[in-house]
């Protein structure tokens, strides 16, 4: 049997309010680990004697690595359950992270911050997938739109802590910190994560399984359409965290604490607009907010090209990345549920395959903006442009006019909102 089949509706599941903060707490993981250092790039490029395309490979051998430990991760938790899989990720995440702060090479860090993406990816997937086996339906979008917020807010703390951190500190002490945290969230797993994967729901444990699960998911044009629009807008993100240090520090003259406020500003609209997305797609339509985001993140990297090419002021180019990052914000929420609402058997899979998506498409978009060299912001626009536009002819090609297969209306009809059943 190689997918449990649901033939009664579940049993209630409360959802208590330290689990709740758990599951928030892991998708943490991805911004804590890429923004808290960014302030202290370039200083970290000069103290290790690097170019700055290699400096920036050490953010993208991390999402490199997010994106391949989800894709091992996501299968192994819809077989194994979510809690051992996790707990064996967050114990890893501490000690690469330790392993980064004693790098004595800058190719030595790239290394070590490849495995600090695989251990870090763990903790992201299973906040997805245990949160599928959790909610469903108008819960299901609500509960991804707090997790955008909670990844907004965590790309508020990132920069602006590690931009004050870098006033007593080095960034060999920002990559120590970051092992505190994880230790931190060591703990709360231990204390409060419980299996949210029963035993009698888990995939089976047949090796060949795994690759007819992707097969099934990819199959999906809707599914497939949703995973590629979320690589794409996110390509446009990382190229945003990629290169806006260089551009606000080195184009425009910031501090590392001017650019931590000028990055929270733009945070701020990616927490706001990824709550505002998740209201607006259970009242009216998870298609049309997809589409508002796409629209939103295409003008935000037009605005960012127009400016580089223009060389206008700092204004116009805080203006343009607020908007490309809050359009961003505003596509995740729906995009995420249209992804996984049909797959409550293998949301662990599906949800590896979006996490690969998003930091895959980001790990290759990242090094590209800097291959102008740190003086201009050109590249970063139009790395920017092409992915967004590539993330709107997608929308327009798989999921705008697109019916839902039978298969997916039956699993999204089930009511599997294992917190509220009931209602």
């Amino acid at each position: 049997m190689s997918t449990p089949q649901i033939t009664e509706a579940p049993r209630e599941r409360q959802v208590g309010r330290s689990l709740a903060i758990v599951l928030a707490l892991l998708t943490v993981f991805g911004p804590i680990s890429m923004d808290l250092y960014l302030p202290v790039l370039p200083a970290l490029t000069a103290d290790l004697g690097a170019a700055t395309s290699t400096a920036q490979l050490t953010v993208t051998a991390c999402l490199l690595g997010l994106a391949l430990g989800q894709v091992v991760a996501g299968p192994l938790s819809d077989r194994l359950g979510r809690r051992r899989p996790l707990l064996i990720g967050v114990a890893a995440y501490i000690v690469t992270a330790v392993l980064c702060a004693l790098s004595p090479s800058v190719e030595t860090l790239i290394a070590a911050r490849f495995l600090q993406g695989l251990a870090g990816a763990v903790g992201i997937v299973i906040a997805q997938a245990a949160g599928r086996d959790l909610y469903s339906g108008k819960k299901l979008v609500r509960y991804y739109s707090r997790l955008t917020v909670i990844g907004g807010l965590a790309a508020i703390i990132g920069p602006v802590l590690g931009g004050q951190l870098a006033a007593v500190t080095d960034w060999r002490g920002l990559f120590f910190f970051l092992s505190a945290a994880g230790a931190a969230i060591l703990v709360a797993v231990l204390v409060v994560f419980r299996e949210t994967l029963p035993r009698h729901e888990r995939a089976s444990g047949e090796s060949r399984q795994t690759g007819r699960d992707f097969r099934r998911l990819l199959s999906d044009r809707v599914f497939l359409g949703a995973v590629l629009v979320i690589g794409f807008v996110y390509a446009a993100l990382f190229a945003y965290l990629s290169g806006a240090t260089y551009v606000l520090q080195g184009i425009y003259g910031l501090s590392p604490q001017g650019y931590s406020y000028a990055f929270g500003l733009n945070s701020l609209g990616f927490m706001v607009f990824g709550f505002v997305a998740g209201r607006l797609s259970g009242r009216w339509s998870e298609k049309g907010t997809l589409a508002i985001g796409l629209t939103m993140s295409l003008a935000g990297a037009s605005g960012v090209l127009v400016t580089a090419l223009a060389q206008l002021p700092l204004p116009a180019m805080v203006v343009s990345l607020l908007v490309l990052v809050s359009g961003v914000a505003t596509t995740t929420p729906p995009a995420t549920s249209l992804a996984l609402a049909g797959y409550p058997d293998i949301a662990g899979t599906a949800s590896s395959l979006l996490g690969l998506a998003q930091f895959a498409f980001g790990g290759l978009a990242a090094p590209l903006v800097g291959l102008g060299g740190a003086g201009t912001a050109v590249p970063l626009g139009l790395v920017a442009v092409v992915a967004t536009g590539l993330a709107a002819v997608v929308y327009a090609v798989t999921i705008h006019r697109r019916t839902q297969p039978p298969g997916r209306e039956i699993a999204r009809n089930e009511p599997l909102d294992r917190a509220t059943a009931s209602l």
